[in-house]
């Protein structure tokens, strides 16, 4: 699954950017990534609940938001509530998870957790058997164009061994720093969902550019499915 950023995109141009990215049926972004930053959690400012909501309307591609905000759980429901196919908050932000996950996913909408580059797995195992998507971050929430960190490689591999011995049921996500030189070393891995940025973004076709980061996931993967 590929999952484009608008965090990349042009911010004047929303519904055409979300248009560029669809593609025809089965080949284009599988889902929408929309970073949703506070300036407190981390020290910048995006895009909000409004936003999300016209972006909803305007696109057929499912929303992925990822929430880098301090009090997810005052917030995180009204991004369910809109439309959001999966609503990420992160592990070092919410007070009650387990609570949390359930009370997205009554609110029709998969639960994720996201964990920091320097936040270890295993604390936060018991809490991921109640998420559907768990999203490693590759870089430091806050910024995009930023340097993918290998390191965390490790964290994705743990989580698909324990999803593949029925240990852990979910998604395994990855974002930051997602391009052409780093997304065969993820796949690798055993990343399921790869949210790129201006890999997707800055190339002259969007649309393309997801097919183009589809076909290196297949390679590089193929040895998963035989």
């Amino acid at each position: 699954m590929i999952a484009p950023s608008i965090l990349a995109a042009d911010f004047a141009r929303l519904a055409d950017e979300a248009a560029a990215v669809a593609g025809p049926p089965g080949r284009g972004a599988d889902w929408l990534h929309v970073d949703v930053m506070d300036a407190h959690f981390v020290p910048n400012l995006t895009l909000g609940l409004p936003v999300v909501q016209a972006l909803r309307k305007a696109t057929d591609v499912p929303l992925d938001c990822h929430l880098m905000i301090e009090d997810p759980e005052r917030w995180a429901l009204g991004y369910a509530e809109a439309g959001a196919h999966n609503v990420t908050v992160h592990a070092e932000a919410s007070r009650e998870p387990v609570a949390l996950a359930k009370d997205l996913r009554a609110a029709g909408a998969r639960a994720g957790l996201s964990i920091k580059p320097g936040t270890p797995l295993e604390p936060h195992l018991e809490t991921l058997r109640h998420y559907d998507t768990l999203l490693v971050m590759s870089v430091e929430p806050g910024f995009g164009g930023q340097e993918f960190i290998p390191e965390v490689l490790d964290k994705v591999r743990t989580a698909r061994r324990l999803v593949d011995t029925g240990h852990l049921t979910l998604l395994v996500e990855i974002d930051g720093g997602i391009n052409a030189d780093t997304i065969e070393a993820a796949a690798e891995a055993g990343v399921d969902c790869f949210v790129a940025g201006s890999a997707v973004y800055g190339a002259a076709e969007p649309a393309r550019a997801v097919e183009a980061l589809r076909e290196q996931v297949r390679g590089a993967s193929a040895h998963r499915w035989g």
